[in-house]
């Protein structure tokens, strides 16, 4: 007789369908889409950062005249439950359910991608799924081409949203998407000071995932080669942005995505969610903003994160607390309190004993 063990239940995720790398693979897209077309009332919904609106890109956006283009802003908020909401509302009473979604953008726009294809096949508000596996169907084809690199979403299996009560997630298996087109080519306009925050949210990541309960074999084989070609870009001979570099940071993205994957993010993720859902500031400018005061937490990833910051003389503002208010600064604890995974995985069993309310205040006050 085989005695029972006590087994631990480990991740079983699903990773992106296809995926295609290289320069000017972004031609390929209409190809790309073209055997799904014939699938529920035949057309696509493309989803595109309103940057590139005006813009040689805009030309080149594979959509046909059956097809539904949206031009959509990032600058004053990041992606909402009611802006999910609305859109899928607006799209299902114009023209049915698509054949699939394409986002063409930053970590924002993919996250508005991958919530849209779950909310047009579940019923009611994205509020209802904010969180672990409580997506009930399947959602449609969709697919990710990241212009900005460093957020992961390209390969995360989380569509992050803020709503009326708290920013997280829809997450699950099928939030992943079917396909990513990474087109080194689509990088190159990114202002320079959103290409380093970009890149750090990557290099935070692996920080974060390393430094941890969670962290394993696979998650540092991701997390390790991710960091190396982030030192590459940002601190070694050849750094700053060139297309060699470019395509350096595009797959250190993706890895540094799947690193946290099978780990988890921690200290900083937990304080930026504060920040961006009471204040709105937009999620990779937020985690530089608290990096730079983690020392305690992530001495040798801050020390070299500083180094970087200086290197390419990024603007980093000081002595933003100066302007917030104790019941401001009170809320932000809140949020960012209420995030139990990222605090088991950063501080362990014990973190309630450890994470307070006050602690968290005060972590907000070095800012």
């Amino acid at each position: 007789m085989v005695t029972a063990q006590t087994q631990t239940t480990h991740k079983n995720f699903k990773g992106i369908e296809k995926t295609v790398f290289g320069r000017g693979s972004f031609s390929q897209l209409d190809d790309i889409l073209a055997p799904h077309r014939a699938e529920n009332e035949h057309y696509f919904v493309f989803l595109v950062d309103k940057y590139f609106e005006g813009k040689p890109l805009q030309e080149r956006v594979p959509a046909h005249p059956e097809d539904l283009t949206y031009y959509i802003s990032v600058e004053e908020h990041e992606p909402t439950t009611d802006q999910i909401d609305q859109l899928r509302d607006e799209i299902l009473a114009k023209k049915g359910l698509p054949s699939g979604v394409v986002g063409i953008g930053g970590g924002s726009i993919m996250d508005i991608a991958k919530a849209l294809s779950l909310m047009f096949t579940n019923e009611g508000s994205s509020t209802l799924y904010q969180g672990l596996n409580l997506i009930k169907k399947p959602g449609i084809y969709h697919v990710g081409v990241p212009t900005i690199s460093g957020t992961g979403a390209e390969v995360s299996m989380t569509a992050v949203l803020t709503g009326p009560v708290k920013k997280l997630g829809l997450k699950c298996e099928w939030t992943v998407f079917n396909q990513v087109v990474l087109d080194p080519e689509l990088i190159v306009t990114v202002p320079r000071n959103w290409w380093f925050y970009t890149g750090m949210d990557t290099y935070i990541h692996c920080v974060e995932s390393e430094n941890g309960r969670m962290n394993n074999a696979y998650s540092h084989a991701y997390a390790e080669q991710a960091m190396k070609l982030c030192r590459e870009v940002y601190l070694g001979e050849s750094s700053g942005q060139t297309p060699e570099n470019d395509d350096k940071l595009m797959v250190a993205s993706l890895m540094g995505g799947l690193s946290l994957t099978y780990s988890e993010v921690g200290v900083c993720h937990a304080l930026s969610y504060g920040l961006s859902k009471i204040l709105g500031t937009r999620h990779c400018y937020a985690n530089c903003l608290i990096m730079n005061h983690l020392e305690d937490y992530y001495p040798e990833g801050v020390a070299e994160f500083k180094q970087m910051v200086a290197y390419h003389q990024i603007d980093l503002p000081q002595g933003l607390a100066k302007d917030w208010d104790d019941d401001t600064i009170t809320k932000m604890a809140h949020v960012s309190y209420n995030l139990p995974h990222m605090w088991l995985h950063a501080i362990g069993d014990n973190w309630q004993e450890v994470i307070t309310i006050d602690l968290l205040k005060d972590l907000f006050r070095r800012l």
